[in-house]
């Protein structure tokens, strides 16, 4: 759904650090070029939840102006016997330099309840630009865009970090550059749907959109193992709430070893 993707990014507290100190240098750890993760998305209204749709991330290696990068697929799609009320058919790619973890090239095509967006950016990371149909903007070190923030978010090492902590970034939307965070709320034992796991637990600071509401108002889980995949997420919206549970994975890069039980 619009920003699903945002839904796992991070942000800093208590020092005089810049963004660009903060979200740089990192390399891959976590992940491989052939993941891929699937959501189960649940909305309520007076607090029952209901299946209102599904998300999926997918990975591939491809080249990209001779550069090998990650090809990032992530779509939102509501079911159809709820597109009456909000239909969603989301689709977010993002090409992620291998060498570096920044974006390249990034494609937005959604709908979201009539609302209709096309966007495809080209980022030239040697001139701080990014380049779109409206025009050339100029944008910081290390930007990201909505998709790759998530796959460098998780590289980020959180045991250096304690419980109320701001980690910054920067990252382009809408012909815009956004000064963000993911603020770090600690670990804890999260059941989903899935199973229940060991987790690390922070809110994103969201841009407001046509879909989630601004602010610190999400929540969002992520396995306390080398993977750091999305486990839970749960956010209000413009009418009611959402909450996105991981149901399924493959090739991941490390065992899970912070699920606890299964279902």
């Amino acid at each position: 759904m619009k920003k699903i993707a945002i839904l796992f990014i991070l942000f800093f507290a208590g020092q005089s650090s810049t963004p660009a100190d903060e979200f740089c240098g990192l390399h891959n750890l976590a992940f491989t070029e052939d993941e891929n993760i699937s959501f189960q998305i649940f909305y309520s209204v007076v607090g029952i939840y209901v299946n209102a749709g599904t998300a999926n991330f997918s990975l591939n290696p491809e080249m990209v102006n001779n550069r090998p990068s990650y090809h990032v697929v992530g779509s939102g799609t509501s079911n159809p016997s709820y597109d009456w009320i909000f239909k969603v058919r989301d689709r977010y790619e993002t090409y992620i330099d291998t060498a570096t973890l920044q974006p390249l090239k990034f494609i937005r095509n959604i709908e979201e309840g009539g609302f209709k967006k096309y966007e495809n950016i080209t980022f030239n990371h040697q001139a701080n630009t990014a380049i779109t149909t409206n025009g050339v903007f100029k944008v910081p070190n290390c930007v990201q865009d909505v998709l790759s923030s998530i796959y460098y978010a998780r590289n980020i090492n959180f045991n250096n970090y304690k419980e109320g902590d701001k980690i910054p970034f920067f990252m382009f939307l809408d012909n815009e550059v956004y000064n963000l965070y993911i603020k770090y709320m600690g670990k804890e034992v999260v059941k989903t749907k899935y199973g229940k796991f060991n987790s690390i637990k922070f809110k994103p600071l969201l841009v407001k959109g046509t879909l989630f509401q601004g602010g610190e108002k999400m929540t969002v889980w992520v396995s306390d193992d080398a993977n750091h995949i999305p486990l839970r997420i749960e956010s209000p919206i413009v009418v009611g709430s959402v909450k996105v549970d991981m149901m399924g994975y493959k090739n991941l890069r490390y065992p899970l070893t912070s699920m606890i039980s299964f279902r």
